[in-house]
């Protein structure tokens, strides 16, 4: 992705939830020039990956294939001594057209919750046991403590409000409700870990390569400089 991309991306989001009144954490406000002077005391923000991201599994189609994200809060499941908490929250935003690919996590539990703006679809596959798409076996899902059991491959739709539980190895994508307008998700979840965490059906990155045709308006949660 072009380095001006993200920064259009990362300032819609933020227009988003200004809009919602949605208030951020001091960190996520730090300029690229700010972050070089903050030292050891932001250690946890750096090892567990806090802030900004942004993903277009590197296929460069981020309007269709992408979305932007904040994590506000994280645990970290190689530095337990230090980093106690077991728990990870996420906001998620996501526009009219854009697509977050299949895919499960082997260890994290969430529920997805849509905090506002138009509705997303979350389809959903059990795995079988070589980890694979199941594409036949009926799938159970918690609904805001409601249990249903639905076919292979529906889209579960949330509207603002609702929320999903997306228990390890339950497949699942995203997308927009065509001409529902844009989403912010909450994601509330245990430790979160996306460098090991993902398996993607069919497999992609995760992280995007960039290039640097401007300034960057914030830096992404995986560019912060190391504390001297």
């Amino acid at each position: 992705m072009k380095r001006s991309e993200i920064n259009a991306a990362l300032r819609e989001m933020e227009a988003m939830i200004n809009e919602y009144r949605v208030s951020l954490p001091d960190f996520c406000h730090f300029t690229p020039d700010a972050w070089r002077t903050k030292g050891h005391e932001y250690d946890e923000v750096r090892d567990n990956m806090l802030g900004w991201d942004i993903t277009d599994y590197g296929l460069g189609k981020f309007d269709e294939l992408g979305f932007s994200l904040i994590t506000l809060r994280n645990g970290n499941l190689k530095l337990r001594e230090k980093y106690a908490k077991t728990y990870a929250e996420k906001l998620l935003y996501l526009k009219d057209g854009q697509y977050a690919p299949m895919h499960f996590h082997w260890a994290k539990m969430e529920d997805i919750i849509n905090r506002a703006g138009g509705n997303v679809l979350i389809r959903v596959y059990n795995s079988d046991e070589n980890e694979q798409i199941d594409r036949e076996s009926p799938v159970t899902v918690h609904l805001d403590g409601c249990e249903r059991v639905v076919p292979a491959g529906t889209q579960v739709r949330l509207t603002p409000g609702q929320s999903i539980t997306i228990v390890p190895l339950l497949y699942h994508d995203f997308t927009v409700e065509a001409g529902s307008g844009a989403v912010l998700l909450g994601e509330v979840s245990q430790c979160n870990d996306d460098n090991t965490d993902n398996r993607f059906e069919p497999p992609m990155g995760r992280f995007p390569a960039i290039e640097e045709d401007e300034p960057p308006y914030r830096l992404l949660c995986n560019e912060y400089p190391g504390a001297e």
